[in-house]
C-alpha cells in the first residue's frame, strides 16, 4: 500500500460495489447462478492505471460487511492505495446485479446502492494534503449523483487540483436512471466539466449534454467553456479529439470479433487516454491506445477483467 506521504500519479474517488454477474442468460429473476466481481467506474480506472505501473489512490467509503471487505481486498490486490477509504459501521456496501447478454447489447442492470456507505462520501474523506500528492485527478459523472455531499467533494477536488496546476480528466459516464431528471443531470455534469482539462464524453452523451450533434461541435462546446481537450468516443468507429490549440483528428476503432460485455469499455478508454498523456504521448497516440484497451474490455465478462498489464501493452507495440 502506498503511504499517504508518497507522491501519486493519479487520484480517483467514488463508489465501488460488489457486482453479481449472471452466469447464464435470461431475466435476472430466473437466473440461479452468479459470480462475484467489482463494479465501479472510478476504481476500474484506478485498477487499469495501476496495472500499467502508475501509483494510484482511490478514495471512497465502504460498509463494515463482507461485500466491503471483498471490494477493498480486491482493489488493494491490484496495487491501488486505499489508505483514504473509510469503513462505515452503520451503512452497507452497495451491490448490483448484471444480466448475461449474448448479442453484444448493453446488459440489464439492477442497483442496490441507495443510502450505501459511499453515498455519504464528502469533503472529510479527501484530506487536501493527500489530494495534492497526485499529479492527475480522474472524475466521473457517477459520483456526483450519489448525494449532494458527494457532488460537493467531486467539484472541490476538480477545482483544487486544477488550481494547483494538476491535470484533471472528466468522463460524464451518464446514468440517467440515478438522476431525478435530465435537466438536473445535464446542468450538474456540465458545471463539473468546466473544471476539467480533458472531457471524455461518448457521442450520445455529448449530444444529450450539449445539444450539439457532431463530434466537432460537441468538442467546441466544451472547449468554449474551459476545457483544454475533448475526446468524443464514437463506439466501433473509434474516437475524435480536438484541443484548445486547434489540433483535431479522428482515430479508427479496433475491430472486435465478438462483443461479450459493453460495461466498463468507457473506463478502459479513459485508462488509455490518461496513461498515454501522462507519459507525454500525442493525442493521436493516446486515442490509439485508448481504442485498443477499450476493445479488450468489450471481449470479457466483468467491468475491469480485460484491462491489460504494462507487459501486455508493450507486447502489442501500442504507443
Amino acid at each position: 500500500m502506498t503511504s499517504a506521504a508518497e507522491p501519486l500519479d493519479v487520484l480517483t474517488l467514488g463508489e465501488t460495489m460488489a457486482l453479481l454477474v449472471a452466469q447464464e442468460p435470461g431475466p435476472l429473476d430466473q437466473v440461479q447462478t452468479f459470480s462475484k466481481r467489482l463494479a465501479g467506474a472510478d476504481s476500474n480506472v484506478a485498477i487499469g492505471l495501476a496495472r500499467l505501473g502508475f501509483k494510484v489512490g482511490w478514495v471512497s467509503r465502504l460498509g463494515d460487511d463482507s461485500f466491503g471487505r471483498y471490494v477493498r481486498q480486491a482493489i488493494e490486490a491490484e496495487g491501488v492505495d486505499t489508505s483514504q477509504v473509510e469503513v462505515d459501521p452503520t451503512r452497507s456496501t452497495g451491490f448490483m446485479l448484471k444480466a448475461r447478454s449474448l448479442d453484444g447489447s448493453d446488459p440489464v442492470i439492477e442497483y442496490y446502492r441507495r443510502n450505501s456507505a459511499a453515498s455519504q462520501l464528502g469533503l472529510a474523506n479527501l484530506p487536501p494534503a493527500y489530494a495534492l500528492r497526485a499529479r492527475h485527478l480522474h472524475a466521473t459523472g457517477i459520483t456526483p449523483v450519489l448525494s449532494p455531499a458527494a457532488c460537493e467533494v467531486v467539484a472541490h477536488a476538480m477545482q483544487s487540483l486544477r488550481a494547483a496546476g494538476r491535470s484533471v480528466s472528466f468522463d460524464p459516464n451518464l446514468r440517467p436512471r440515478l438522476w431525478p431528471d435530465t435537466a438536473t443531470m445535464r446542468d450538474t455534469l456540465n458545471d463539473l466539466a468546466r473544471h476539467a482539462d480533458w472531457v471524455l464524453p461518448g457521442i450520445e452523451e455529448g449530444r444529450l449534454l450539449t445539444g450539439q450533434s457532431t463530434p466537432a461541435d460537441i468538442a467546441a462546446w466544451y472547449l468554449d467553456r474551459g476545457a483544454q481537450a475533448v475526446v468524443v468516443k464514437l463506439g466501433a468507429e473509434g474516437a475524435y479529439f480536438r484541443t484548445a490549440e486547434g489540433e483535431q483528428g479522428a482515430v479508427p476503432g479496433v475491430p472486435v470479433p465478438v462483443v461479450v460485455d459493453t460495461v466498463g469499455a468507457g473506463d478502459a478508454f479513459a485508462v488509455g487516454i490518461i496513461s498515454a498523456r501522462l507519459e507525454g504521448l500525442s493525442w493521436p497516440q493516446a486515442l490509439k491506445r485508448a481504442n485498443w484497451i477499450a476493445s479488450l474490455a468489450l471481449q470479457v465478462i466483468g467491468d475491469m477483467e480485460g484491462l491489460p498489464t504494462r507487459r501486455e501493452l508493450n507486447e502489442q507495440n501500442i504507443d
